[in-house]
């Protein structure tokens, strides 16, 4: 495949990627503006940590099959992909398992008694995403980003109305259990639907398996610590916080996660694939290509971000009711935060694409380190504030680890690190000045 091609790859995945998330995120918040009306804080706040257990296991067990698909040179070979295919339902049933093994000891430690049976029938959902087809990791591999985007719009959009109706009949939990289970469905049958080759089958391949082993050890590892740096939090506030509050928080943090989701999709939908296909294109070229078009997705992040911590506050107040009046003085703290991860994920795919997962293990290592340590020591000394202050530095470990790796692979750009983080901290100086002169008070005027 020639550059030139692999560019206009890289810009159509880059749009494609952008435009869906933008579009799936205008669906959840239209759907979370009308559940926040129809149903308590307490059930966000109770299916957050239900959900946390889930991807706790589901994340420990990860082998990495689909990224094996995508990087692997027999990524497209029927033995190869049905052989993954078994693998993803054997460790799916597994998830399960463990769910029924978990749920009483943590309906205990929490005193929650519907976690006993909310946890393995929501776990349920991960025996049947077990069954999906490996024709989505295909598409990957083939960066077919568009048929992907508009299959999650669907299959998003079918669980929004399930949830919606649900809540406006009967506004309990089960909305939102239903609503689950109704997405997970949509997914498998829509993407056998999109498998354009043979069907998936049952299929065992020694060989198969090893490659698949060998490469995902650091995935594993990476994965297991994706969710202790990335859930610690829940799991810990949920200790310390009513539902309620933990309700509010987890509202606050959706938004603020936007940036890093849209980084997210686009590093594992667009970067990895291409990164995967040139590891032989000597480092100075690489670093080159990547940098050109990391300046102009810095950018557009810096914007989001700038307009998230800036006027974020004023969303909330107006399209949210009293109950999650919290929410606005938490989402500038939580939001700024985000921004060094923004850097190390335009980059750190390209560690993964080399065969390199091991530095975002390390990282998100280090990230569960000092927030395991420093959440509980933020709240004991300033409450909430000081846990969202700890939440919101937590990210800084992750980049100075994956910078290191960049380093390593003569792959770091720290001087447009710095160009694009003056720029965004600029904008966000300039923007609050402007709230204060056109006399809208700052959000943390609200702190309780």
């Amino acid at each position: 495949m020639t550059s030139a091609s692999v560019h206009k790859q890289a810009i159509n995945g880059t749009i494609w990627t952008m435009a869906g998330y933008g579009m799936s995120q205008a669906l959840r918040l239209g759907s979370n503006l009308i559940l926040t009306r129809l149903l308590v804080p307490e059930l966000f706040g109770l299916m957050a940590l239900v959900n946390v257990f889930i991807i706790g296991l589901t994340l420990f067990s990860d082998i990495g099959i689909r990224p094996s698909i995508i990087q692997n040179k027999r990524g497209d070979e029927p033995i190869f992909l049905n052989t993954a295919w078994t693998i993803q339902i054997i460790r799916s049933v597994g998830i399960w398992l463990g769910c029924l093994l978990i749920a009483f000891p943590v309906a205990k430690f929490y005193g929650e008694p519907r976690l006993t049976w909310l946890i393995p029938i929501v776990g349920f959902n991960t025996v049947i995403l077990g069954f999906s087809s490996t024709s989505l990791a295909s598409l990957s591999r083939h960066l077919e980003i568009g048929k992907l985007t508009i299959f999650e719009i669907i299959t998003q959009s079918i669980s929004l109305v399930v949830v919606l109706v649900w809540s406006w009949f009967n506004p309990t939990i089960w909305a939102l259990v239903v609503g689950n289970l109704v997405s997970a469905l949509s997914i498998v049958a829509l993407s056998h639907r999109l498998n354009t080759g043979e069907p998936n089958t049952f299929a065992w391949n020694k060989e198969v398996i090893k490659e698949i082993t060998t490469y995902g050890r650091w995935i594993m590892v990476s994965t297991a610590m994706t969710f202790l740096s990335s859930q610690t939090d829940r799991l810990i506030l949920g200790k310390m916080l009513t539902l309620e509050m933990l309700g509010i928080y987890t509202i606050a943090f959706t938004i603020s996660e936007i940036p890093r989701q849209i980084v997210i999709k686009i590093g594992s939908a667009v970067i990895f694939p291409i990164i995967s296909r040139q590891i032989d294109c000597p480092r100075p070229e690489l670093r080159s290509k990547i940098k050109k078009q990391r300046w102009r997705l810095l950018l557009v992040l810096a914007l989001i971000m700038v307009v998230i911590v800036s006027f974020g506050d004023l969303l909330i107040s107006k399209l949210y009711d009293e109950r999650y009046l919290a929410a606005t003085w938490m989402l500038p703290i939580l939001a700024i935060g985000i921004w060094p991860i923004v850097l190390s994920e335009t980059l750190g795919r390209c560690l993964h694409g080399l065969g390199k997962p091991q530095y975002a293990a390390w990282g998100s290592f280090c990230r569960f380190l000092f927030i395991a340590i420093g959440l509980p020591l933020g709240f004991s000394q300033m409450g909430i504030l000081g846990a969202l202050i700890v939440i919101s530095l937590n990210d800084i470990p992750t980049y100075l680890i994956v910078s290191y790796g960049l380093w390593r692979e003569k792959l770091l750009c720290l001087q447009q690190d710095f160009i694009a983080t003056s720029v965004f901290l600029g904008l966000v100086i300039m923007m609050f000045l402007v709230r204060s002169l056109i006399g809208i008070d700052l959000p943390i005027i609200d702190i309780t």
